[in-house]
């Protein structure tokens, strides 16, 4: 049985709350907002989830690390995420794909892991108080030093991270969905092509554009407006997507701006999450902070198009105002909490979803998104 050296580790959240803990992560101190996951399975997928820069998932299944990781369960180039937080770390991992423990992958990352915490408790208080920042350390015990070094920095919503999780320079993704059977990524033939605008975007998401049908350009969050009105207009794309990301949408006044004008020149555009939000912006629309957001593989959505309940994947602590009714019709609400889930904009060809119809990790319910906007624009 290979076994792991677990560090003692202590843990401050804001409200006065202490906990020594044990370390299965990468070592010092590090701050961030604390937020809970309610995910049976996908924890490397969660860990490299670029929404979750900034920030510590509490996991509430308490038994993590027993899949280990591989390469091919990566969200992302790199984890951008605080920490991971659970009750009992599994260093004996057992899976065929497994090629390291997910301690081993988190220390490769750079990011923190910590157990032997009551996370039930941890969950609700969450449920209770609202999501709040927290620090880690395997170096500091002492709780006033804690409480200190946690409120002299700075607050998530004060950062902007998306510099971080975006895409320095364009690529072409030309991956579809993974084939289990065959163990290797599928190439769907492709129709459309799609401006993928990188405000810290998902590989699932990727895959399932390609298997949708569209060619697939990345580019990095800090595009113009105007360049891509002229490519658009020499027909080098058909449509744009605006993809998840971290953080408060307020932030990004820049990247709300140019979004502004690309719905003045009449592009097509799909959006998710972070995209679906910076949307509802640009149109004029002011986001909100949810008391502890939504983040987990098990949320039920209602299609209102179609009166069906899909489960979904969620991961976003900020939702749209029920006004954006005046220029959109609502299609998905949340069945938790009767947030709006999903918009399509009146007079133009924008579709809009806050959950995660891609999953990676989660249910794959809502797939059908993808080409159903894929669909839409083959109407034009």
């Amino acid at each position: 049985m290979r076994e792991e050296t677990l560090r003692e580790a202590w843990v401050y959240l804001e409200n006065g709350l202490f906990f020594e803990a044990k370390s299965f992560g990468k070592s010092g101190s590090v701050v961030g907002e604390l937020v809970f996951n309610t995910s049976i399975t996908g924890y490397q997928e969660i860990a490299t989830d670029p929404s979750y820069a900034g920030q510590f998932v509490c996991l509430t299944m308490p038994e993590i690390g027993i899949v280990g990781a591989n390469p091919q369960d990566c969200e992302s180039k790199k984890a951008f995420c605080k920490g991971i937080l659970c009750h009992h770390y599994n260093a004996n991992y057992s899976n065929f794909r497994a090629t390291m423990s997910f301690g081993d992958f988190l220390k490769e990352q750079n990011v923190m892991g910590i157990c032997s915490l009551p996370t039930r408790f941890l969950t609700q208080t969450l449920r209770k108080e609202g999501a709040m920042m927290m620090i880690a350390s395997t170096e500091i015990k002492d709780k006033e030093k804690l409480k200190a070094m946690l409120k002299d920095s700075p607050r998530i919503e004060e950062i902007n991270y998306i510099k971080e999780v975006s895409t320095k320079e364009p690529y072409t993704h030309i991956e579809g969905r993974f084939d289990f059977q065959k163990m290797e990524y599928s190439k769907p033939q492709t129709y459309k092509k799609i401006l993928a605008i990188d405000f810290g975007i998902k590989r699932s998401i990727l895959n399932q554009l390609v298997s949708a049908g569209f060619s697939v350009e990345v580019i990095p969050h800090n595009f113009q407006a105007k360049t891509l009105k002229e490519r658009f207009n020499n027909k080098e794309f058909d449509a744009v997507f605006l993809s998840n990301g971290p953080g408060d949408p307020q932030m990004l006044t820049s990247e709300i701006a140019q979004i502004h004008e690309l719905i003045e020149y009449k592009i097509p555009i799909f959006a998710i999450c972070l995209g679906h939000q910076l949307l509802s912006l640009a149109f004029g629309y002011e986001t909100y902070k949810l008391r502890f957001g939504h983040h987990g593989g098990n949320h039920p959505v209602k299609n209102l198009l179609t009166q069906s309940v899909e489960i979904t994947a969620q991961n976003h602590n900020y939702s749209i105002p029920e006004s954006i009714q005046e220029v959109a019709e609502i299609t998905h609400r949340n069945l938790f909490d009767g947030t709006i889930e999903g918009v399509r904009y009146k007079n133009a060809l924008i579709y809009s979803y806050q959950h995660h119809p891609e999953a990676g990790p989660g249910p794959l319910e809502s797939t059908q998104i993808f080409q159903d906007f894929a669909n839409a624009l083959e109407n034009i």
